[in-house]
C-alpha cells in the first residue's frame, strides 16, 4: 500500500548527519558505527531503498535551521542570513537528489496527479527515461518543501523567494523562541511579526503548519490564518500529557478546520514516562501499536477516519534507540495497515490513514489556489 509520509528531515540527516541516504541503510549504519558524536549514530532508519521498500512513496521533506539571540540557550545559527544559507545549502541536496532520479518535488496538483500515476501505475520505469528514473531504476520519491521554524526568512520578501524555489509548507516556530512564533518549550503569542508572516502565507497559499506551537501561540495562529492547516507530526496530550502534544480541544478545531494530524514516532511522544538516555523501546514494551493507539484516538475524536495519517519525523535526531522496537527500519511503516485493520478499521479508512487523507487535502488546496 503507499504510504504518505507528513515529516521527514532528509536533508538534515544529509548535510548535518552526513549521511548519503541513496546507500542501503546497513552501509550508512557502518559508515557510522565508531561515531559518538550524536545519540542515534549506526541506528539510523531512513535510506531512500527503505522508503521505496516500505512503498512510502510520497513525504514532506524539511528545510530547518534555527536562528539564536545571544539569550538564547538552543543550538542554532547567531543571524538570520547564515540560518538561511544553511537551508539554500539543504535546497542544493534536494536539488542533486532531483538531478539523480531519486527524488521528485512535488509543488502543485497537476505534479501530484502525475507523481501518483507514476508512482502507482509505473513503480518501476524504463532506464532511458532519465527524468522520471533513479540511478538504480526505480520511480523517485516524491516530496513536498517544508520549512520547520520560520526564523530562518531574514525578511518575508525570502517567504516569496522560498515559495518561488518550491516551498509550500510552514511551521513558524520549532523548540523555544522564536522572531514569528513561540515554539515547543516557550510560552507567548504571535506578535507583529508573526501575524504578518501568516497574512504573506495565506496570500502565496502556503500551508500552516502548527506542530511545535505553543498553546498561545497555536490558538492566536488560529484566530489570524485563514488559509490550510495542517499538524505534520503531532500525537495526542490525552496519551501522553506534554504541551508539545495536541490536546483534544486543538484536536477538535484542527477537524474543523479540514486539517490533517500527522502522527509521530519518536518515543517519548508515544507512551508516557520515558526518560531520554535512559528509557529503551524494549524495556518499557514500545511498539508500532502504541502509533495506531495515537491513530485511533483522533479518529475517536473525529468521528472518522478523515483527518489522521503518519508523520513519523523518523531519523529527527534520533534513532532505533527512540522509537518503536518492533520498527528497524522506515520500510517497517508497512506493518500499520494491518494493525489498524486488526483494530476494525476497513480497507477504506486504511487507505485514507495511509496515504489518501493528505493526498485529498493537497488535492483540494491546491485546486482552489489553480482555480
Amino acid at each position: 500500500m503507499l504510504l504518505f509520509d507528513a515529516h521527514l528531515d532528509l536533508a538534515m540527516n544529509a548535510m548535518e548527519w552526513n549521511r548519503d541516504l541513496t546507500q542501503p541503510l546497513e552501509c550508512i549504519r557502518a559508515r557510522e558505527s565508531a561515531l559518538t558524536d550524536k545519540p542515534d549514530r549506526g541506528r539510523g532508519t531512513v535510506a531512500f531503498p527503505e522508503l521505496r521498500h516500505g512503498g512510502i512513496g510520497l513525504c514532506v521533506a524539511t528545510q530547518i535551521a534555527r536562528f539564536v539571540k545571544p539569550s538564547n540557550p538552543l543550538p542554532g545559527w547567531h543571524s538570520p542570513e547564515q540560518a538561511w544559507a544553511h537551508t539554500q545549502g539543504q535546497l542544493a541536496w534536494y536539488r542533486a537528489m532531483e538531478a539523480d532520479g531519486e527524488l521528485a518535488q512535488i509543488m502543485s496538483l497537476a505534479g501530484l496527479t502525475r507523481h501518483l500515476d507514476h508512482w502507482v501505475n509505473h513503480p518501476k520505469t524504463q532506464s532511458g527515461d532519465a527524468s522520471m528514473a533513479s540511478a538504480n531504476g526505480q520511480a523517485p520519491i516524491g516530496y513536498i518543501l517544508s520549512l520547520e521554524g520560520a526564523d530562518s526568512l531574514v525578511s518575508l520578501h525570502y517567504l516569496e523567494i522560498a515559495y518561488g524555489q518550491g516551498l509550500r509548507a510552514l511551521g513558524p516556530a520549532h523548540y523555544g523562541p522564536g522572531t514569528y512564533a513561540q515554539g515547543t518549550n516557550a510560552s507567548g503569542g504571535l506578535g507583529v511579526k508573526g501575524k504578518e508572516l501568516l497574512r504573506e502565507m495565506a496570500r502565496l497559499g502556503i500551508i500552516l503548519d502548527v506542530t511545535h506551537l505553543c498553546d498561545e501561540s497555536f490558538w492566536e495562529a488560529m484566530d489570524v490564518f485563514h488559509g490550510r492547516v495542517w499538524a505534520s507530526h503531532s500525537n495526542c496530550r490525552a496519551l501522553v500529557p506534554h504541551h508539545r502534544q495536541l490536546a483534544d480541544d486543538q484536536i477538535k478545531h484542527l477537524i474543523g478546520r479540514g486539517s490533517i494530524i500527522g502522527c509521530a514516532l519518536d518515543a517519548w511522544m508515544l507512551v508516557p514516562d520515558w526518560v531520554r538516555g535512559k528509557s529503551t523501546p524494549a524495556a518499557v514494551g514500545l511498539k508500532l501499536e502504541h502509533v495506531v493507539e495515537h491513530i485511533d484516538h483522533i479518529c475517536q475524536i473525529a468521528g472518522n477516519a478523515r483527518h489522521v495519517g503518519l508523520g513519523t519525523d523518523l531519523d529527527g535526531g534520533f534513532g532505533r534507540e527512540q522509537t518503536a522496537a518492533d520498527l528497524d527500519t522506515i520500510a517497517d511503516l508497512a506493518r500499520i495497515p494491518e494493525l489498524l485493520k486488526s483494530r476494525g478499521y476497513d480497507e477504506r479508512d486504511v487507505q485514507q490513514i495511509a496515504h489518501g487523507n493528505f493526498i485529498r487535502f493537497l488535492t483540494e488546496a491546491w485546486g482552489s489556489a489553480a482555480s
